[in-house]
């Protein structure tokens, strides 16, 4: 509970950075429930295939995965992966809305975290990558790990 002024991170979405390249982050907030929060506070919640979208001029979160909370009294109630709102104001939605119309460009979250109590998405503008992008990052990935095995200052 001492973690008033820091970023408590919930979950992340490790995949991201391999299948797509970043051009863009953004802070939202979450709509949530009161179960919804007190499971991401116990850290169940799975970012996998969770993107985010438009509808009717609001932006919603799909796909992300938050566990019901045991203790809740309306056990079984609540969705797991049912579209969350994004908190988000109007020229960040206009904007947004005009880059994801662009070909081949989306609005990926990257990780779940608590910033002074409150439940934060960070999102990614992104575009997907081809598979030799792909194998680039890898091989680029791999020569940097052995330069600084080769050249670690004991």
């Amino acid at each position: 509970m001492g973690n008033k002024g820091g970023k408590k991170i919930v979950c992340k979405n490790r995949k991201a950075r391999h299948e797509y390249e970043i051009l863009d982050t953004i802070e939202a907030g979450l709509v949530l429930l009161g179960p919804e929060v007190k499971s991401l506070r116990d850290g169940r919640a799975n970012l996998t295939d969770a993107y985010a979208s438009f509808n009717k001029g609001e932006a919603y979160l799909y796909n992300v995965h938050i566990s019901p909370y045991p203790h809740a009294a309306n056990i079984g109630s609540l969705d797991p992966t049912r579209p969350r709102k994004l908190l988000l104001h109007k020229r960040e939605i206009k904007r947004l809305m005009g880059k994801t119309q662009e070909k081949g460009l989306t609005l990926i979250p990257l990780s779940i975290y608590f910033r002074n109590g409150k439940a934060k998405v960070e999102l990614a503008l992104a575009k997907g990558k081809k598979i030799w992008d792909k194998r680039e990052s890898i091989k680029r990935r791999t020569m940097e790990r052995e330069f600084q095995k080769k050249y670690k200052i004991r």
